[in-house]
């Protein structure tokens, strides 16, 4: 095979506006169906993105023998129960982040991933595959800001819709969950480590009953990470890693604009160095690097059990907010 044959569980708004578009340009997918739950939603979404089969129901799409590997953009609760129905179709998965509603939960991933070698799981993070992150990355190693010692993020949104996933905590809904993660998971892929300990601040919706502002220390035992993450704020984005000689700042760390040009600093001293990063669509980098790794038989770019790391530490500041004390 040349090429990897991809189905769509749901017609979900990131995948349509987003990942689909982006996967499409890339080099080695093939999106060949969509599935929903409404056999008509399904139908527009493939006529809008010129998807050759559409499926009325996601246990009729698994059971397509055409489809190689599956994405799976469903709401925050259904990421592993659909991940694993479409493991034991035989499909190769890729699941939108959170990968689940806990690490236990995600645990069972990893289980029905080791019991099937031969099909590659991976969490959707499609931030880390931007070569401005790979560029951070090998600034820190190669000792560009000297010592590294600790790191600043925020990442917020104004999102008060309560028919939004986002709002629904029962399923799933929350800052942490959403874009948290994501002011983890990088502190964790800059240090290269997991941290030693935690301590949060959480504040919750009366309505909603989710996390709408929560803040975080992670101590790596050699520097530190702090963060910001709020869906009721006005929206912004950035990070900063501090050395002991420079530091790293990257002005769009998430949603990298994938028509333009990405921006990042690099000071040494009193020497700044702005950096221009060619124009790159993470989204269709993530899914041709999942599926080289389907035609090579290779590693994924990102381990599944990655994603169950990040999962613990959003528990533990979770933990800790409800104790107001260091986990």
């Amino acid at each position: 095979m040349s090429k990897v044959r991809w189905g769509v569980l749901s017609t979900a708004d990131i995948g349509l506006t987003k990942v689909l578009p982006a996967m499409q340009r890339g080099q080695y997918c093939d999106l060949v169906a969509i599935s929903s739950r409404s056999l008509e939603k399904a139908q527009r979404a493939a006529q809008m993105l010129g998807i050759p089969k559409a499926y009325g129901s996601y246990e009729e799409m698994l059971e397509d023998p055409e489809i190689d590997a599956v994405y799976n953009p469903l709401p925050n609760h259904l990421h592993v129960p659909w991940s694993l129905k479409a493991i034991e179709a035989g499909k190769h998965v890729l699941c939108e982040k959170p990968i689940g509603l806990s690490a236990a939960e995600g645990q069972t991933l990893i289980d029905a991933a080791k019991a099937h070698p031969e099909l590659k799981v991976m969490e959707a993070f499609m931030y880390r595959h931007h070569p401005q992150w790979r560029r951070a990355k090998k600034l820190v190693e190669d000792g560009a800001i000297g010592e590294l010692r600790t790191i600043n993020s925020f990442f917020s949104y104004m999102n008060v819709d309560p028919d939004n996933v986002r709002n629904m905590a029962d399923i799933g809904g929350g800052g942490l969950m959403d874009i948290g993660c994501y002011n983890i998971s990088l502190s964790r892929f800059i240090f290269g480590a997991e941290p030693e300990r935690v301590i949060g601040i959480v504040e919750y919706d009366p309505t909603f009953k989710t996390d709408r502002l929560a803040s975080g220390i992670l101590d790596f035992g050699r520097g530190t990470s702090t963060f910001t993450c709020s869906t009721q704020l006005s929206p912004y984005q950035r990070v900063n890693i501090y050395g002991t000689e420079g530091r790293v700042e990257i002005e769009i760390p998430f949603n990298a604009p994938p028509d333009r040009p990405c921006r990042m600093w690099h000071q040494r001293g009193d020497e700044i160095e702005e950096i221009l990063l060619d124009t790159t669509d993470q989204y269709t980098v993530q899914g041709d690097l999942f599926s080289e790794a389907i035609l090579q038989d290779s590693e994924v770019p990102t381990p599944i059990e990655d994603s169950v790391a990040n999962m613990k530490v959003i528990e533990a500041i979770v933990h800790s907010a409800g104790t107001g004390t260091w986990l």
